[in-house]
């Protein structure tokens, strides 16, 4: 592979706690009930604003109120308690001793994506300028837009780079793309789920990619 396109959370960042909390810090602090972690968890990976109108029932109004209060919020609730998983800082390293381009590509927003990547010392490996946000596009994942905008930066073709992500929304992005797709699934899905995509390879530890 000439590149590797990695998803943040779920892949290179344990953020499920951090998010599953800061979400349910919003529903509190707007009157509701605390909503279905599993509903919510199934929404990781898409927009925030999914979070709210797929995992809690918002309303379109209602969830763009829900994403300002959880972007207000989030540095607060949910950062101390992220980290890297185990191997990221090996591989990611590793990789880049080898001279392999590496980019981000992830629905959290730009701000949020610097910020940790600084905040888990990952931006040593994939700078700022090769970490994609969800601004980065008009249309978010699964739609393979971010793919083909890091492509064209990187100066790489999609059948010589792997996307790796955890969830189906980063194995369709990737195919998509026309690129290589490996799942991880120590992440926000399952390996059973991840298969139901059809990855070209499915890894239980980052490691393994070495």
């Amino acid at each position: 592979m000439a590149a590797i396109i990695f998803d943040f959370d779920g892949t290179l960042a344990d953020t499920r706690r951090g998010i599953l909390d800061t979400a349910q810090e919003v529903l509190r602090r707007m009157g509701r009930e605390p909503a279905d972690e599993q509903a919510l968890a199934a929404t990781i990976g898409l927009p925030l604003r999914e979070n709210f109108t797929r995992g809690a029932g918002f309303s379109e109004t209602e969830a763009d109120e829900a994403v300002a209060i959880y972007r207000s919020i989030f540095d607060e609730v949910a950062v101390p308690s992220i980290t890297a998983f185990p191997g990221v800082e090996e591989v990611l390293s590793t990789l880049d001793a080898r001279g392999i381009p590496m980019a981000v590509a992830t629905s959290r927003g730009q701000r949020s994506l610097e910020l940790l990547m600084h905040h888990l010392g990952l931006d040593r490996y994939i700078p700022p300028e090769r970490c994609f946000g969800v601004e980065t596009v008009a249309r978010p994942k699964p739609a393979p837009d971010i793919i083909y905008v890091i492509l064209g930066k990187l100066g790489v073709k999609p059948e010589e780079t792997l996307v790796v992500g955890d969830t189906t929304f980063d194995i369709e992005m990737g195919k998509a793309a026309g690129c290589f797709t490996c799942g991880v699934s120590y992440g926000n899905q399952s390996a059973g789920q991840l298969a139901g995509a059809s990855p070209d390879y499915l890894l239980d530890d980052l490691r393994k990619l070495l």
